[in-house]
């Protein structure tokens, strides 16, 4: 079977690890510092912060954002992982559920627009399998109605557009660190804050809420702090995850070739022959995912499978769980995507014999 996905893994790592194994700390310390400050050079943002999740990076930005406010209003696409989703249930926000762009899987700026009300509190972007959203027009209505932005880029890391890496441009962005994504630190995410204010809080709220700067300052027993200001979580990175990352990410322009180097075949060869998501032209995505858009999409996915392929929606709409059902809304562009979209396999392992073989069987059986 040729899969869908390959994990990664840095082949210097075991030496990395044997020395963090046994330093007598392997919490959170040097490597979670090392590993942020590598992240903030590469993609050339001053705010990194490295959580045990995406999911947490989210959950404490959407946090700081609606500050508590149970009429808060957070607009965002069905079309995405769970995890962007169940953090903003879970800080009792309500969802607004935008339209996509049915040729791309990305939300659509004008019925973005036409949902905001007096309780938007967000906006949040989803750079389907990789592809950027129309990020220009959405710092637009960010700054037209000054609500912030949070970008869901848990399939993104080293995704550009104009020019600039996807984590410069809105007040958050988050990128997974799971096992299956370009680059993993076995589990794990980043968030990066566009303002120092906001860094700060997060940085509190990853850890319960406690400072172990101010701790170290303002006490002589390093274990009990002196005032908690704010309830937090225990989200923190670990430094033996921070070791396997920070080895994994210094790869990330190798395995980006890669991506792109099987997209960019995908492309050539499906051309004016089997419809795929196009990103736009002032993009460079990750390429996470390559996304068929066929009508015959179950039918072809059961036929790849019989020939060795895998491949799969990876996700399907949200809006249809029953912990979403007060949210339900009229939704055609997500209608259409979701009835025709499926991903192939173009992870960085894949020989040129399966990148072929996956065309010719695609071609053959794609409608």
């Amino acid at each position: 079977m040729i899969s869908l996905f390959k994990v990664f893994m840095s082949n210097n790592v075991i030496d990395e690890l044997e020395r963090v194994l046994y330093s007598g700390f392997i919490g959170e310390g040097p490597e979670v510092l090392n590993f942020e400050k590598k992240i903030s050079e590469k993609l050339e943002v001053p705010y990194v912060l490295t959580m045990n999740s995406g999911t947490s990076c989210l959950h404490i930005a959407y946090q700081m954002i609606s500050n508590y406010d149970e009429n808060s209003e957070a607009i965002v696409s069905p079309m995405t992982c769970a995890a962007t989703l169940t953090p903003l249930i879970a800080n009792k926000i309500k969802i607004v559920w935008a339209d996509i762009n049915p040729e791309t899987g990305n939300i659509d700026p004008l019925d973005v627009e036409r949902k905001i009300t007096k309780n938007t509190k967000m906006i949040i972007l989803v750079h389907w399998g990789g592809v950027p959203c129309e990020i220009e027009k959405f710092l637009e209505i960010s700054k037209k109605y000054n609500i912030p932005l949070v970008e869901d880029g848990a399939h993104s890391l080293g995704s550009t557009y104009n020019k600039k890496y996807i984590g410069s441009f809105s007040d958050f962005t988050m990128f997974s660190l799971q096992a299956i994504k370009n680059i993993n630190s076995v589990d794990g995410g980043i968030l990066i804050c566009k303002e120092q204010k906001y860094y700060e809080r997060a940085k509190l709220l990853r850890w319960y809420g406690i400072s172990r700067e101010i701790n170290a300052k303002q006490t002589k027993d390093l274990r009990c702090e002196l005032d908690v200001s704010e309830a937090g979580h225990k989200m923190h990175m670990n430094d033996v995850c921070a070791t396997i990352g920070s080895a994994n990410f210094h790869y990330l322009d190798v395995i980006l070739q890669k991506h792109r180097s099987n997209a960019e075949y995908y492309n050539l060869m499906f051309k004016d022959k089997v419809k795929h998501v196009i990103p736009p032209e002032n993009s460079n995505p990750s390429w996470w995912l390559y996304t068929l858009l066929v009508e015959n999409r179950d039918e072809l996915m059961e036929k790849l499978k019989q020939e060795g392929i895998m491949s799969s929606k990876v996700h399907a709409r949200n809006d249809t769980h029953s912990m979403f059902k007060d949210f339900k809304k009229v939704l055609p562009g997500v209608d259409k995507f979701n009835d025709t979209h499926l991903c192939i396999p173009v992870h960085w392992a894949l020989t040129e014999q399966e990148r072929e073989t996956i065309v010719n069987k695609v071609l053959e059986y794609a409608k």
